[in-house]
């Protein structure tokens, strides 16, 4: 491959975990981290820049076949959550509210209008709109074209020209004074900024994004592995260097937004503020316009791709069906509201998580086990273990069984028995030998 080859996969992978949904999260937790920012962003970069991306080497070392070692029903089940979450669970519901929060809020004279509909209460402007934005989701699954691309090769150059001004600004313009971190980010901002990081679901994404750019350097005539995780080690540090400006920037944002931030509930509402009052009404529209189609394509793209995936699985219904029902799912769960549906998803992923992390890990040093299949199945089972009761525990309810584990108060109640079993898995099982 040439320069330009490599830099073309470095800004392609950039922009698929560049997603709009992941504007919201940094500048919430800046604020929330006050003078505590560094700890918490190093924690929240490791999560949502670097295991993600060390996840793309995994999948390139395991030649595409990461989940090869698990048993076939628990690789089944493992693929089938990931897919619902990154899709009709959260990630796509999401991006319809990152939309109607920066795209469409800003606009509107009374977003806060209800009425209730069969006992339940709605936001009228949300429902209309989440009806609207995922029912043009629908069609555009429905018949994918050549449109679509076009408008993510121009949106995407867009964005990012936006968030470079957004960075530079926020460097030279002189915002309000850090505050005091707040809740959790007062003592352990660090691991909280690790959680938050969880909430991009970007390590996810990267088990499914993995095997789509090994394909396309297949196209390209990459055949070889070695050269294979060489580019895809390459054209990662390119998108770890731009996803690692963009968040630093937003963190920044948040900490310094000061009045702009007061009574914000998630990130987005930060970031319109802010975007309003440096460039005035002309910088909200853009913002408005270029998130909005940036959510639209990200959405279309995860229910094509969940679409494709239960297509694939389960025949018997067929891709429209399975687009069509996954629109109407999105937009149903989608009138929960973004901070509400935020909050739903932490214990799911932190139940997920552990087990994908432990994934990426194992795949990543599997040469150095002695038997790679039981590394596989034993480290994830107890990354899932522990994982179930941090999810437990992030529902609201107290486990007291498992308070002698260390992290276990911060949530991290995986990471020591996983560590544990992944060394003990060194000297567990024969080396096979070559025949």
């Amino acid at each position: 491959m040439t320069l330009t080859d490599t830099l073309g996969l470095g800004f392609m992978t950039f922009a698929f975990f560049l997603g709009a949904g992941n504007l919201i999260f940094p500048p919430f937790a800046g604020m929330m981290a006050g003078e505590n920012m560094s700890l918490a962003m190093l924690g929240f970069l490791i999560t949502a820049v670097g295991l993600p991306l060390v996840g793309l080497i995994a999948v390139a070392k395991a030649k595409g076949e990461i989940m090869a070692h698990l048993p076939v029903f628990a690789a089944t089940a493992l693929a089938v959550a990931i897919y619902i979450i990154i899709g009709p669970a959260f990630a796509a519901p999401r991006t319809g509210l990152v939309a109607y929060e920066i795209g469409a809020v800003p606009f509107l004279s009374n977003p806060n209008a209800t009425t209730v509909i069969a006992g339940a209460t709605f936001n009228i402007s949300q429902l209309v709109y989440s009806i609207v934005f995922f029912g043009i989701v629908m069609l555009l699954s429905l018949f994918p074209g050549k449109l679509l691309d076009n408008v993510g090769k121009v949106l995407t150059p867009i964005l990012i020209i936006l968030l470079v001004g957004l960075a530079l600004s926020v460097m030279f313009i002189p915002g309000s004074e850090v505050g005091a971190p707040v809740g959790d980010y007062q003592a352990n901002a660090l691991t909280k900024g690790f959680l938050e990081g969880y909430n991009t679901m970007d390590t996810l994404a990267s088990l499914m994004f993995g095997m789509l750019i090994i394909d396309l350097l297949r196209k390209k005539g990459v055949e070889d592995t070695k050269l294979q995780t060489k580019y895809l080690i390459r054209a990662a540090l390119i998108a770890a260097g731009g996803l690692a400006f963009v968040y630093v920037s937003l963190f920044f944002l948040g900490a310094t937004a000061g009045d702009l931030a007061a009574g914000a509930d998630n990130g987005g509402v930060i970031l319109t503020n802010y975007v309003t009052h440096e460039f005035g009404t002309m910088g909200t529209v853009l913002l408005s316009t270029v998130v909005t189609l940036a959510c639209l394509t990200t959405a279309v793209g995860l229910v094509s791709a969940c679409s494709d995936f239960f297509n694939d699985l389960q025949p018997r219904f067929t891709y429209s069906q399975y687009a069509v029902f996954f629109s109407v799912v999105s937009a149903t769960i989608a009138n929960v509201g973004l901070a509400e549906l935020i909050s739903i998803s932490v214990p799911v992923l932190m139940t997920i998580y552990p087990v994908a992390i432990a994934l990426v890990l194992v795949t990543l040093v599997g040469h150095l086990f002695p038997n790679q299949q039981f590394a596989h199945r034993a480290v994830l089972a107890v990354a899932l273990f522990f994982g179930i009761f941090d999810g437990i525990k992030a529902a609201g309810f107290e486990v007291h069984f498992f308070d002698w584990v260390p992290l276990q108060s911060q949530g991290m109640a995986w990471v020591i028995p996983t560590t544990l079993m992944m060394i003990a898995s060194l000297f567990i099982g024969k080396k096979q030998t070559a025949q």
